[in-house]
């Protein structure tokens, strides 16, 4: 069985304040982009999980998500399945999208349908949620509003097509770092969530494009200035609007026009001589996608 994991971006993100077990509440529009990693999956009669994956810089061991997914789900179902997994890794990884939050959810999904053990997507998502607050949204994909530690998922009206380039600095940003610098008081200045739930609701991507908004920026940027250069590049080339997504360092511009955004891509390449530097484009144009999870065969 072939499956595709889709990587997400966050159209908005706010964070409400912190909760008594040390999480954070969140309110953020969470979008599925058609930047995948796939994994194939095979039945062995070992009884054990066993990954591979072609960037060796990716731990293939118990602290990868993907194998504590499938350890969980085991758990769940009080079964010792072997399988045979192979990730093909094209999400950049420590960058905001979700990459291995996907690759659980994809886990998950395939390994559910592979055995036959019939868990529901609300179960499913339930075993992954204790993994990472991400991975329920990876299952269900498309657009969503997403609240509580961001496993609250409501789904939004697909967003009008669009082109989305993708920027992955040479440099990672620690998610613990940017979290433990994020102050909230009242001088904090709020993304506009519910505004941007309804602009979604309308289809009116301009607006969408012109209330874009992450709270983690005012902790990201000042750490790592390169993310608001990367964003006034894109917005100097065209781009409708322009944002870090998640805790970063990723950083998209939208454009609703396809020549505008290669040109754009290709003028910030020009400009940033890091991109693709380690074995995939830093620099790529996706666009929204309506599934997080996608079952290629079996």
């Amino acid at each position: 069985m072939q499956i595709t994991a889709n990587a997400k971006i966050n159209l908005s993100l706010d964070v409400l304040g912190t909760l008594p077990n040390g999480y954070h509440e969140v309110a953020m529009i969470m979008q599925s982009i058609d930047l995948h990693d796939v994994l194939d999956i095979k039945k062995n009669d070992s009884g054990r999980i066993a990954l591979r994956c072609d960037r060796a810089d990716l731990p293939c061991d118990g602290s990868n998500l993907i194998i504590r997914a499938a350890l969980k789900l085991m758990e769940y179902v009080n079964r010792h399945d072997g399988a045979d997994i192979t990730l093909h890794k094209n999400i950049p990884m420590a960058a905001g999208l979700a990459g291995g939050s996907a690759d659980a959810a994809a886990a998950l999904i395939g390994l559910n349908r592979l055995y036959g053990y019939g868990l529901d997507t609300d179960t499913l998502k339930e075993i992954g949620a204790a993994l990472g607050a991400d991975i329920p949204f990876c299952m269900q994909g498309g657009t969503c509003l997403a609240e509580g530690i961001g496993e609250r998922l409501t789904s939004i009206n697909p967003i009008p097509d669009c082109h989305i380039v993708l920027i992955k600095p040479v440099f990672d940003v620690s998610t613990k770092y940017v979290y433990d610098n994020l102050i909230l008081n009242g001088d904090t200045i709020h993304p506009d969530v519910a505004g941007m739930t309804e602009l979604i609701k309308k289809g009116d991507l301009h607006g969408i494009c012109a209330s874009v908004g992450n709270i983690l920026e005012t902790v990201t940027i000042k750490g790592y200035p390169a993310i608001e250069s990367y964003k006034k590049a894109l917005m100097y080339n065209g781009a409708l609007g322009s944002l870090m997504s998640g805790s970063g360092p990723a950083i998209y511009g939208l454009f609703d026009d396809e020549t505008a955004a290669k040109n754009a891509a290709n003028a910030v390449k020009a400009c940033f001589k890091d991109a693709g530097a380690d074995g995939y484009d830093r620099i790529c144009i996706c666009h929204p996608a309506r599934e997080g999870v996608i079952v290629n065969g079996s």
